[in-house]
């Protein structure tokens, strides 16, 4: 019988695959990977050709299929896909280890890195050869049999624990539910949000739910959650939602604490196997940073610049709190009372906005950008086409040529009953010469982009917040580079074989398009009127970019300091535990003391379930060098068209195009022709005021 979850090419017919296709499809692959693995042990190869080519279309096999089940797990999670994916999960994970694990692959590795061969490889070749050598021993392959049977029982345990942890915190958000129905509890709420719980209460039973007569439902979803918190005069409903938020996935059947220390112990434990001093030290090996002393360096220097401005904020806030005799503040207070000041200062706010700023019309404006930059058209496919929910579109890249460069699926809607909170860009294949259909020809890359922004109700598009807007070019940037590359060796093209803690260098890059006065033109229609963003509210926008941005970067470097010290921890050697670890660090970097039922790291999936552990830095050690290859375009004129245009090809050439052929340093290089520095970063944060050709 055809299987439709490994039955396909180009694209997977999503529609047709039946959580009961997954195990047997899966058994199937796991079968001929294991087949292909010992017949490639067996013939001893001594070239590029006959070790790593067969050595891609293993991994390329398994990821392509698997990577496939985990896409479905995290945007249409199911009881009955957890069950079967939590099966199959172990069986994966003892294959990978076999893999990554075989003594004659990797004398083989070591061997083709010796040979006269060696020499005449490309950039990307010897950089995959060396990354492939660096795993293989990260994973456990110069253990002895005994270390080994550990370090694969670890592996398998924390697989694991990593899934419950993100199911948890899914189930947690997913049974949080607050039924208002008295008018006095939405005061000060927005349309868009009346709209929204309106519809989550009809989805609840409440079939004659009204966005103005209610009753109205509210959940720990982002759509929600952060309006209501921003706009609700409500103080013991804020708290109430508040409190849930900080402290969710914290307690009761889904309480994720012991999990978190157990996750943590084991990684701990699977760091001194291979040698290492700890777990952040195994981490940092494979990144830019290479050691914690590097990456606490950026983060204390971060906070210290910051601290003083995050003070101010918090008292500019009490202050005009003060002034309408509320008392001290509380953290459910602040978003409230940061909202009001962001609106007298700027004369500004969320809702405001949010009406020029429909996703077509910002989709649109992101393609503009897109071409005008890289010389990329981008076209929705309105073919009949299959997807796992009504809402995702597939889009293709063509150059001006109109030569097809690569798809891409967006599925940009909040689904909390099943869809995995926050943002991602995931590859569903990559650039590879030797899946190519024709000799010569290239399989072109497909990558899945998806958000949870605010969904459309009442009969409108998804009118998006400025952060959703900042979002979706986050992720269009990762997506940028997945599909942009020209790298043909497939462990190497696009996101593959790049440091962690540069991966973010293209998506931070596109945010800051948000800012310039000319995307914003062409991002900002009105939904109803089709009428241009007024200037006046471009104005505000671009004055109210560095808001609180001193308790914006306390707040990164807050995460990222509790990631780098929970990994640097023995917590099975110290009576300290992570909430201790927590506390501590809070105390060094939050001006607000948190709250006691405060659990942050129950909740924290970048590091305890996502690819972030003794990583989360990264976003603020990619953002110096995306700040700086911005302010290259800032350098020559943000509209002077001409040099705008060589320079976005110049960005594409380097950035978009290596992938993991070479060194980030080096690619940064090639592009800015100098290293990096933080400069940048500091104006735009607006923590100095120094412009880019100079002047004070």
């Amino acid at each position: 019988m055809i299987n439709p979850l490994i039955d396909w090419k180009i694209l997977p017919r999503f529609d047709e695959i039946k959580t009961g296709d997954i195990e047997p499809g899966v058994q199937i692959v796991l079968a001929r990977c294991e087949k292909k693995l010992n017949e490639l042990e067996e013939a001893n190869p001594t070239s590029w050709e006959g070790l790593m080519d067969p050595l891609e279309m293993i991994e390329d096999d398994l990821s392509r299929h698997w990577g496939l089940v985990s896409h479905l797990h995290h945007v249409k999670n199911s009881p009955e896909l957890r069950d079967v994916y939590n099966k199959l999960l172990g069986d994966v994970i003892k294959f990978t280890n076999k893999l990554n694990q075989s003594q004659n692959l990797y004398k083989a590795y070591l061997n083709l890195q010796k040979s006269a061969e060696f020499k005449k490889f490309n950039d990307a070749q010897k950089r995959i050869l060396k990354s492939t050598i660096h795993e293989a021993e990260l994973n456990g392959v110069g253990l002895n049999s005994e270390e080994r049977k550990e370090y694969n029982q670890i592996s398998q345990k924390l697989a694991e624990l990593t899934t419950r942890f993100s199911n948890n915190i899914l189930d947690a958000i997913k049974a949080f539910k607050i039924t208002i129905t008295s008018p006095e509890q939405i005061i000060g709420l927005p349309t868009t949000l009346l709209e929204l719980t309106a519809d989550t209460a009809k989805q609840e039973g409440h079939i004659k739910a009204t966005p103005t007569g209610g009753p109205w439902v509210l959940t720990l979803d982002s759509p929600c959650f952060i309006p209501f918190m921003q706009h609700s005069k409500s103080r013991q409903l804020r708290k109430k939602l508040y409190e849930a938020y900080i402290s969710k996935a914290s307690y009761g059947e889904w309480d994720n604490s012991l999990i978190a220390n157990e996750i943590i112990i084991l990684r701990q434990a699977k760091a001194k196997l291979l040698g290492f001093k700890n777990f952040a030290d195994l981490s940092l090996s494979r990144k830019m940073a290479k050691t914690p002393s590097k990456v606490q360096k950026l983060l204390y220097e971060l906070r210290d610049s910051s601290r003083t401005v995050a003070e101010e904020e918090l008292k500019s806030i009490q202050k005009l709190a003060d002034k309408n005799n509320f008392g001290k503040l509380k953290h459910w207070d602040i978003p409230y009372w940061a909202e009001r000041l962001r609106e007298k200062q700027y004369e500004i706010n969320d809702e405001e906005l949010r009406p020029f700023f429909p996703l077509p019309h910002v989709l649109a404006g992101l393609f503009e950008l897109s071409e005008k930059l890289f010389g990329v058209k981008i076209k929705e496919n309105i073919e009949k086409m299959s997807f796992w929910n009504k809402d995702v579109k597939l889009f293709g890249v063509f150059d001006l040529n109109n030569q097809h460069l690569a798809s891409f699926y967006l599925d940009p809607y909040s689904r909390p009953e099943e869809k995995q909170g926050g943002a991602w860009m995931d590859s569903l294949v990559g650039r590879s010469i030797i899946f190519g259909s024709d000799k010569g020809k290239v399989r072109l890359p497909v990558a899945y982009m998806i958000c949870n922004q605010s969904k459309p109700v009442g009969g409108k598009p998804s009118l998006m917040t400025f952060r959703e807007v900042e979002t979706l070019f986050h992720e269009f940037g990762h997506c940028l580079q997945h599909m942009l590359t020209t790298i043909d060796q497939g462990m190497a093209s696009g996101i593959s074989n790049v440091e962690w803690d540069a991966v973010e260098i293209a998506s931070q890059f596109m945010e800051n398009w948000c800012y310039d006065r000319g995307t914003l033109r062409e991002l900002g229609k009105h939904f109803e009127t089709n009428q241009s963003i007024p200037e006046s509210l471009i104005d505000k926008l671009l004055k109210a970019r560095t808001y609180r941005e001193g308790t914006n970067t306390l707040r990164q470097v807050n995460f990222g300091l509790l990631d780098l010290e929970i990994h640097q921890t023995q917590l099975s050697e110290t009576s300290e535990t992570i909430l201790d670890i927590q506390r501590r660090i809070d105390r060094e970097t939050l001006i607000l003391p948190p709250q006691e039922s405060d659990r942050f790291y129950c909740s924290f999936s970048h590091i305890f379930s996502g690819g972030y552990a003794a990583g989360y830095y990264s976003y603020k050690w990619s953002e110096v060098l995306s700040a700086d290859a911005f302010a290259a375009f800032e350098e020559i004129g943000l509209d002077n068209e001409d040099e705008i245009k060589q320079l976005g090809h110049k960005f594409r050439e380097t950035f978009l195009s290596l992938g993991g052929s070479q060194e980030p340093l080096k690619v940064f290089v090639a592009f800015r022709g100098r290293e990096p520095n933080t400069k940048a970063l500091m104006r735009h944060t607006g923590l100095i005021s120094e412009l880019p050709n100079g002047e004070a």
